[in-house]
């Protein structure tokens, strides 16, 4: 035990094993768009949809993790097996970065190559290491246990802000082959992912180990079908049983049956559950997007959970049970949800405010297009098919604000007519989609001339856009109000799903968990590209999808029951004697005739 706690030393390497292990994923991922668009050459949409592709898939992977530590491996073996696999990933992927080693086409392969073999080991290992820092606890030491996936957490997050912080320094300050050293990048979270290996590695002889119980998903599926063409090939005559499992008492053990019935009812759970991840994910999109806006960046959510669990699991929780309040992890997770719609009713007032004093880009196919007058007189401007500056524009005043240019294209050659002094002057002049440009009027040489932008121009100083002096502070309500609803959801779900498991399913319920987290990523896609609204109208829909979402939870945790999987082996005691005494008794009559013969 530590220090004389109920806490297990073999918590020690896995804590450790897991801050190794995010400090890895994390400080890869951090670079990966610029990684992308610089050294692949790819242009942003390409970047992004392999970036959230890569997202999903590690998301996706953690149901092959669990099928092989559940039925095959056990969760030792495969966080082991699985991190080798993680290991070369990041190899191929940092030597995929180094120029010298072949053309764009190898460093492409390779670094696919390398992304997938990480997505399947930091996918394959996340249901299990987790799952396993649980199991090193006795069933008697539940609190110690809730505490222990709180501080997994800090150590997940406190991995993500050092590499967060520590992976671009090293990309941009550290030159190598003549520019950005990628390959310097990718190659310290490998070095940590190998560390995080040796950590795991050298607790073996501390951890509590449970064998794999054979192909559990093969007997959960056989079961379900089974289960369900009996009940479909019934009689009238046939009487009805107390549920649509219990079909299947004729081939299946009726243990493996309640274990089941346990798991759907989790997953039931599971449904509205991707929608909280749809906003909490955000955070790296929209939010980061919307900070980009303000007057300084800021990165707040890892350390906030740094802060948040040890109030919460100190102060917040104990005292909501003095006050006699039975605050149990269902509630806590629809609190976190309220919380997380809160956070975006919070994002919705700053990026209204923002957008007052922020020029929107241009859309494919267009272009934006102000103009200086820095003749002595006024002028007139006029744009082929376009009324876009009716008025005539004063000498040296502000411009007024950006105009869309239609361009009907990517390029498109224009000649605009400006009228000065009543004489009226040709430019010739090329836009191309989504740019911005100020057109500059100015003495020539000879006349009046045109120019894009301040090429060779020395102008006095106008202000073009009013300044943002929204602070980025406004930002940290949301910020703290998404991050108290990931400590009551996130942390809390990840417990709950570990002790409302049979003992053989533990990492496929945690996959379970995980799988949420994939499908709000789907759902943000879908909205983002579906729905085409304003980014102030889009945080609204996301707040109120969340609070629809949060009472249908509400409603099905009404009626969820509470369960010990450990009341399994009372409830089928008496029948794994009865079942002894079966055989015992066959044997024996075995034995009769053998003995009748010998006479």
């Amino acid at each position: 035990k530590l220090c004389g706690t109920n806490y297990p030393v073999s918590i020690a390497f896995i804590i450790v094993n897991e801050f190794c292990e995010r400090f890895s994923y994390y400080g890869m991922k951090a670079l990966l768009t610029l990684y992308f668009k610089n050294y692949l050459h790819w242009d942003k949409d390409l970047s992004t949809a392999i970036y959230h592709a890569f997202s999903s898939l590690c998301y996706f992977t953690p149901v092959l993790g669990a099928i092989i530590a559940d039925s095959w491996l056990g969760k030792f073996k495969t966080i082991i097996y699985l991190s080798i696999v993680y290991v070369i990933g990041h190899v191929i992927k940092s030597i995929g970065a180094i120029p010298s080693v072949g053309d764009n086409t190898v460093h492409i392969v390779l670094s696919m190559a390398g992304l997938v073999l990480i997505a399947l080991g930091t996918g394959g290992i996340k249901p299990c290491v987790s799952a396993f820092g649980g199991d090193q606890f006795e069933d008697k030491h539940t609190e110690e246990r809730r505490k222990f996936f709180s501080i997994f957490y800090m150590s997940i997050n406190a991995g993500s802000v050092l590499s967060t912080l520590i992976t671009p320094i090293l990309r941009g300050d550290v030159k190598c082959f003549g520019n950005d050293c990628y390959a310097l990048a990718f190659g310290v979270p490998a070095v940590l992912m190998m560390i995080s290996l040796v950590v795991f590695i050298a607790g073996s002889g501390l951890y509590k180990k449970s064998p794999p119980e054979g192909n559990i998903l093969l007997s959960v599926c056989g079961c379900i079908g089974f289960a369900v063409k009996n009940r479909w090939k019934r009689s009238k005559h046939d009487p009805k049983r107390d549920h649509w499992l219990n079909w299947a008492e004729e081939k299946y053990p009726k243990r493996l049956i309640e274990e089941i019935k346990m798991v759907l009812r989790v997953l039931v759970l599971y449904i509205p559950l991707p929608m909280f991840w749809a906003l909490f994910d955000q955070q790296g999109s929209r939010w980061t997007l919307q900070a980009t806006r303000m007057n300084l960046n800021i990165l707040l959510n890892a350390f906030l959970i740094l802060v948040f669990v040890p109030i919460f699991d100190m102060g917040v929780y104990p005292l909501i049970g003095l006050c006699k309040i039975n605050f149990t992890p269902l509630k806590k997770m629809a609190t976190g949800m309220i919380f997380a719609a809160l956070a975006f009713v919070a994002a919705t007032m700053v990026e209204i405010d923002v957008t007052k004093t922020v020029v929107p880009a241009p859309n494919s196919g267009e272009s934006l297009l102000q103009v200086f007058n820095l003749m002595e007189n006024e002028v007139k401007v006029q744009i082929p098919g376009n009324d876009l500056f009716p008025d005539a524009i004063s000498s040296y005043e502000d411009p007024s604000e950006y105009q869309r240019v239609q361009l009907r294209g990517t390029t498109k050659n224009l000649t605009v007519k400006v009228t000065y002094n009543e004489q009226v002057h040709d430019c010739a002049l090329t836009f191309h989609e989504e740019k911005s440009y100020s057109l500059i009027i100015h003495h020539g040489t000879t006349s009046l001339q045109c120019k894009l932008n301040l090429q060779g121009i020395e102008v006095f100083k106008m202000e073009d856009v009013h300044a943002n002096n929204v602070s980025i502070a406004w930002q940290v309500p949301q910020y703290a109000l998404i991050t108290a609803g990931e400590v009551m959801f996130s942390i809390t779900g990840l417990e709950f799903s570990y002790s409302q498991a049979p003992a053989n399913m533990k990492s496929v319920l945690q996959a379970g968990w995980l799988m949420t987290v994939a499908f709000g990523n789907v759902i943000v896609l879908i909205v983002a590209e579906g729905a085409e609204l304003q980014q102030w109208a889009e945080f609204v829909l996301f707040a109120a999808l969340l609070v629809a979402v949060c009472i249908i939870f509400s409603i099905i945790a009404y009626f969820y029951t509470y369960v010990n999987p450990k009341q399994l082996d009372n409830m089928f005691q008496d029948d794994s004697k009865e079942d002894n005494l079966k055989k015992e008794t066959v044997q024996d009559l075995a034995l009769i005739p053998v003995f009748r013969n010998t006479m």
